[in-house]
């Protein structure tokens, strides 16, 4: 079921399903800002990540000896959310674990998605509570898909990335889907990142934060439009579209989580990049995203 905030710069479409961002629309211009979806290249928008980011060594994992299967980015994104809070210009979405979810995943949990309107800025926060008796081991992310170009008179490779603070970041580079840890460098992420098809032909770019306040902007120099993600305090942030095949979207994604290194030993213990948090405890993140048209300000 889908649920709708807004205020009088933006309309927010949210489903139940995984919690997830729908569509994203000026009042003033009409303009789509979000990915919809197509199926024949990828079949989401915005999907939310959780209980783990990435993908798993053979999308196992071992926890106090036992085997799990887990599938890529987990399975929060296919689960049906309860509405805990519902306002004009907030609402805020409920999953626990049950049956299904202990099957793959052997803990007790409360996890809250949280999306808020703020003039032309959306956040999106996420909370996680140990309702288990022991520590509760997790990743979390978000991956919003954003429709390039927003304008027809615009094409996909009028756009470019540019960060703030403008510094040099670590890239993780990818093997297959796992880190090649062994190989990250520094990327030059203080010069602006020209977007191009091919610029995911060896998949996602995948930046270390180290928790600090970042901004990655999506923009073009043909018209006002544009994007900032505010990753707060994430300690990754990957930026992907699909390749070979290719479409008019490209994602930004803040992470508290990453996918398994070439030499994870598969335990859940060990798993680089984790939260580890204690029974009864709540751990909180998030993002912020500000949609600017033409007639917006920064």
């Amino acid at each position: 079921m889908d649920y709708t905030i807004e205020n009088n710069m933006l309309k927010v479409t949210i489903s139940t399903k995984g919690a997830e961002i729908v569509s994203v629309k000026g009042i003033h211009t009409g303009h789509e800002y979000m990915w919809q979806a197509d199926p024949k290249v990828w079949g989401r928008h915005a999907p939310v990540l959780f209980p783990i980011v990435g993908r798993l060594k053979n999308d196992e994992y071992t926890y106090n000896g036992k085997s799990y299967h887990l599938g890529q980015h987990g399975f929060a994104r296919d689960q049906e959310f309860e509405v805990e809070k519902h306002t004009k210009e907030s609402i805020t979405f409920l999953l626990k674990d049950n049956e299904e979810t202990r099957k793959v995943y052997p803990f007790k949990f409360e996890f809250r998605v949280n999306y808020n309107l703020l003039n032309n800025l959306l956040e999106e926060n996420f909370s996680v509570k140990n309702t288990d008796d022991k520590e509760l081991i997790f990743g979390v992310g978000g991956h919003p898909g954003f429709n390039v170009p927003v304008d027809e008179e615009v094409g996909k490779e009028d756009y470019y990335f540019a960060t703030a603070p403008s510094k040099a970041r670590v890239q993780i580079p990818l093997k297959g889907s796992y880190l090649d840890w062994d190989n990250r460098s520094l990327a030059s992420t203080d010069s602006l990142i020209t977007l191009s098809d091919d610029l995911f032909k060896n998949d996602a770019l995948i930046f270390e934060l180290r928790g600090h306040d970042n901004k990655f902007s999506l923009k073009t120099d043909k018209n006002r439009f544009h994007i900032n993600v505010w990753t707060r305090d994430a300690p990754f942030v990957g930026v992907w579209s699909q390749y070979p095949e290719t479409a008019n979207y490209v994602c930004i994604e803040p992470w508290w989580g990453i996918a398994d290194r070439q030499d994870a030993n598969g335990k859940l213990e060990d798993k680089y990049g984790m939260n580890h948090l204690e029974s009864g405890k709540e751990f909180n993140a998030g993002f912020s995203i500000t949609y600017h048209g033409e007639d917006d300000k920064e």
